[in-house]
């Protein structure tokens, strides 16, 4: 029954038959109990199943689950050889963190701006969520100083800057030009120099590694974002609740997902085409559909403690004014949302009419995943307690073999 409600999961639109799979087996898993033998293993499972299907799950953090959760078969090598992989790639990431720590020191942004959260350990733990093979170390390393930027230039428009400074940085950043720091205030110049100067370091390394120009496509999607963010802040500043569609035409490109594809992108792909750039242009359903489970798990996380701080502009807020509907059935419509983005993902897979390579569109699920996993439990990204466990797991404990 717990194989039958993870098959529901990969379902294409119009498959409605695992969609009655789906509710059938989850009334069913939750609602009956296993022999008393099995009890302990099938209650962990069953729990493990209806917290967050598998198709959702973190591929690494998944691994070390049923490794650790699971009889190992003795007459078998593959438990030690999954051990020492899982332990042998972790090394690997606790090097990379050693090198990303370096280079956030030597930023001293961390001093500059003490308004901002510091969450480099989080950060990597998205990078690695999006990027979990050995190989790809160098994409993870600049993901997760995507990420850092992210956060930064989050809590600027969020917490800090006015609302003529956030007009400011916002043109600042769609010139790109060095000489446009000249009309910021102090904190934003650091921001935007140490931003400007990462993303060319990576569009350096794409140059070198593929003798293609990469960055006025990186570029464009930070100007997307922080167009993004403005409107949020005018948002908030006018006590402005926008229609729910508005809200997620926006939302989806505020929450960062295509900052980080796009950047992904140019790491991941064997070759870079012109078909290829003009879908990262037009914002293809690869990019568009992982953007919208980030921004929807986000919102369902999130929701509560913006509404007590009055900010109007969240998903569940949003659909329910418009509506007329209670905050849980805003909370179940969200859900649903999330649903339908994960059908559509599933075909990309599979069918994969797409000019995006497989290390690609898995790169772009990936990405969902590790929001949908960050968000589960709440803020996880604002509030880094609640997946302390989990990062412990991914990035410091090793497997005791």
């Amino acid at each position: 029954m717990i194989s039958l409600n993870e098959a529901s999961y990969f379902g294409f639109e119009g498959e409605h038959l695992l969609v009655e799979a789906k509710a059938f087996t989850k009334e069913y898993l939750t609602n009956n109990h296993s022999k008393e033998e099995d009890k302990l293993i099938f209650d962990d499972d069953v729990k493990h199943t209806l917290g967050l299907a598998l198709r959702y799950r973190m591929p690494k953090l998944e691994a070390r689950h049923y490794i650790e959760t699971h009889p190992k078969d003795v007459e078998t090598a593959l438990p030690e050889l999954a051990m020492l992989d899982f332990n042998r790639a972790q090394l690997m990431h606790q090097q990379d963190l050693h090198e990303l720590a370096r280079w956030w020191k030597d930023l001293e942004l961390s001093e500059k701006l003490s308004f901002a959260r510091d969450r480099l350990m989080e950060c990597l733990f998205w990078g690695i969520g999006t990027l979990p093979k050995p190989e790809l170390s160098s994409g993870r390393k600049a993901l997760t100083k995507v990420f850092k930027f992210i956060t930064i230039i989050d809590d600027i428009y969020d917490v800090y800057g006015t609302i003529d400074e956030l007009e400011l940085f916002t043109n600042a950043i769609e010139r790109w030009n060095i000489n446009s720091i000249d009309e910021l205030p102090d904190y934003m110049k650091l921001t935007f120099l140490a931003l400007y100067n990462t993303v060319n370091e990576i569009g350096y390394e794409i140059l070198k590694q593929k003798g293609f120009n990469c960055i006025p496509y990186l570029k464009k999607t930070w100007e997307d974002m922080t167009k993004a963010f403005l409107v949020e802040a005018k948002w908030l500043q006018n006590s402005q609740t926008p229609t729910f569609e508005e809200y997620l035409n926006n939302g989806w490109v505020s929450v960062s997902g295509i900052v980080a594809l796009t950047h992904v992108y140019f790491f991941v792909s064997p070759e870079i085409t012109p078909e290829a750039l003009r879908c990262l242009r037009n914002n293809h359903d690869i990019l568009r559909l992982p953007s919208m489970v980030f921004r929807l798990s986000n919102d369902l996380a999130t929701s509560e403690a913006e509404i007590e701080r009055r900010e109007t502009a969240n998903a569940i807020s949003c659909y329910a004014k418009e509506k007329g509907v209670t905050m849980k059935d805003a909370r179940k419509h969200l859900s649903k949302l999330i649903d339908e983005s994960w059908t559509r993902l599933n075909e990309i897979q599979v069918v994969n009419e797409t000019p995006f390579s497989v290390d690609f569109i898995e790169a772009a699920m990936n990405l969902a995943r590790t929001a949908q996993c960050v968000y589960q439990h709440g803020d996880g990204h604002g509030s880094p307690e609640l997946i302390k466990k989990k990062i412990v797991s991914l990035i410091i404990n090793p497997i005791q073999l």
